[in-house]
C-alpha cells in the first residue's frame, strides 16, 4: 500500500513541476490553454469521411430518382421553348393554328350542349388580353416621358404594345387549349342560362372598346403599324446618283 501511494505522489509531482516549467518559460500560457492544446485522440473508426466517401455520396444523389425527374423537367423545358422560339417568325401560321383550335373548341360546346360557364370566362379572359394588345406600353394619360407622334411628318415609332403580339396569341391558344381539356370534366358543367351570359359578355366588351376607341382618339395613336411613314433607308440611297461639281 506504502509503495503505491509513493508511486501515485511521484506521478503527481511530476505532473506539477511539467506544468510549472511551461507556465514559467512562456507567461501567455494558462493551464487552459495547455488543456485546450491537447487534440483528443480519434480513434480511425470515428474519423471523418473521406474524399471518396463524399462522392459516393453526390454520385448516389445524382442517380436518384428526384435528380432523375428534375433532368426529365429541364430537357422537355427547354425543348417546349425552342419549338416556341422557332414559331416566332411564322405570325400567320400561327394564328391560323390558334383559329384551328377554337373551331375545335366551338364544335366542342355546340355537339355537348353544355360548359358555358367555361365558355363566359375564356371570353373576359381574351378581353382582357385584347386590352392589353391594343393598349401603349406607357400609358400617356399617366407618363410624362415622350408622347406617341401625332402628326405625319413626325418621326416613325412603331407601335409598342403592353401585351406583345407573340404572348397575345400564346396565352389566347393556351387559353383555348385549358378550355378544350376542361370540357371533358363534368364539375366544370354548371347549369346555368346561356343567353343572360351572352348579354352580359356583348355588353361588357361594348363598353370596353368603347373606352378604349375614346383613349385612341384622345391621345391620337394607332394600335397598328400598316400605312405609317417610314424611312427608306438604303432604298433611298440607292436611288440617288452621286452628282459631280
Amino acid at each position: 500500500m506504502r509503495t503505491g501511494s509513493r508511486g501515485v505522489a511521484l506521478i503527481g509531482l511530476l505532473c506539477y513541476y511539467h506544468f510549472h516549467f511551461l507556465i514559467s518559460s512562456n507567461p501567455s500560457v494558462t493551464v487552459s490553454t495547455f488543456l485546450l492544446r491537447q487534440r483528443p485522440y480519434i480513434p480511425k473508426s470515428q474519423n471523418y469521411p473521406s474524399t471518396q466517401a463524399t462522392m459516393d455520396v453526390g454520385t448516389a444523389d445524382d442517380h436518384s430518382p428526384e435528380a432523375a425527374i428534375s433532368r426529365w423537367k429541364f430537357a422537355v423545358s427547354r425543348q417546349y421553348q425552342h419549338m416556341l422560339d422557332k414559331t416566332t417568325p411564322h405570325v400567320l401560321r400561327r394564328w391560323i393554328g390558334c383559329l384551328v383550335v377554337a373551331a375545335v373548341y366551338v364544335l366542342r360546346v355546340y355537339l355537348v350542349q353544355g360548359f358555358y360557364i367555361v365558355s363566359y370566362a375564356l371570353g373576359i379572359y381574351i378581353l382582357n388580353l385584347l386590352i392589353g394588345f391594343l393598349s401603349p406600353q406607357v400609358d400617356p394619360e399617366i407618363s410624362d416621358g415622350p408622347t406617341l407622334p401625332t402628326r405625319g411628318s413626325d418621326e416613325f415609332r412603331p407601335f409598342v404594345r403592353r401585351l406583345p403580339e407573340f404572348k397575345f396569341w400564346y396565352s389566347i391558344t393556351k387559353a383555348f387549349c385549358i378550355a378544350f381539356v376542361m370540357t371533358f370534366f363534368s364539375a366544370f358543367d354548371v347549369p346555368v342560362f346561356w343567353p343572360i351570359l351572352l348579354f352580359y359578355w356583348v355588353v361588357l366588351f361594348t363598353l370596353t372598346m368603347r373606352r378604349q376607341i375614346s383613349h385612341m382618339i384622345k391621345y391620337k395613336y394607332v394600335p397598328f403599324s400598316f400605312g405609317k411613314q417610314r424611312y427608306a433607308g438604303k432604298r433611298a440611297a440607292e436611288g440617288t446618283s452621286p452628282t459631280l461639281d
